[in-house]
């Protein structure tokens, strides 16, 4: 049974899914964090709610994490964390594609493909972007960007996984934003060779 989405949240997402509830701004974040002092995450790749382009999942060779900019946190904030979550994914948590920490608390960005500060295992127990690679059959899966400010700089040794990471962050956020995306897995094209050019 899914979590309920708490009104704040649903409001704020350009998109959903079953595991919403469960997303990690779902736990940590609030009415009263979400956006607070104009703190916004945004991308020039694709705007909230629209399709992730191939080229930041499974389906394209060489793909990388998606470019990545935010706006100044509230005063006072000490670091900035990102993590990237699969709304659509069932099981118990939603899966996690990207843990990031130890980014300025500050205005800033992530351009494509650079290599974070600090980064976590993800679902696959890997410290890298996993790739978006929804099942086949499956309609458009929303993929939630979370980025966290926090009171505190994190003490986390890079490999923490989304559960260490998360309880880090209680109690320590001041402020959050949420970018979403949705992906659905390309049909491949088949080339039949009877329809070539003489």
């Amino acid at each position: 049974m899914s979590d309920p989405v708490p009104a704040w949240l649903a409001g704020a997402l350009a998109a959903s899914g079953p595991a919403a509830g469960k997303l990690a701004i779902a736990r940590l974040g609030s009415e009263k964090t979400l956006g607070r002092g104009g703190f916004a995450l945004k991308s020039a790749a694709f705007r909230d709610g629209d399709e992730l382009d191939p080229c930041f999942t499974a389906d394209e060779e060489d793909a990388v994490a998606p470019p990545l900019e935010w706006t100044a946190p509230p005063p006072g904030s000490q670091e900035l964390v990102l993590v990237m979550e699969d709304a659509s994914s069932a099981g118990d948590e939603p899966l996690c594609h990207w843990l990031v920490w130890g980014l300025a608390g500050q205005k800033g960005q992530l351009l494509e493909g650079e290599v974070p500060p600090r980064v976590g295992k993800n679902s696959l127990k890997n410290s890298e972007w996993m790739l978006p690679a929804p099942p086949e059959d499956d309609d458009a899966h929303t993929y939630v960007f979370q980025l966290f400010a926090l009171e505190l700089p994190l003490t986390l040794m890079p490999g923490a996984g989304r559960k260490e990471v998360l309880a880090a962050l209680e109690g320590n956020v001041t402020a959050c934003a949420v970018l979403t995306a949705t992906y659905a897995r390309q049909e491949e094209e088949d080339w039949d060779d009877e329809d070539d050019l003489d």
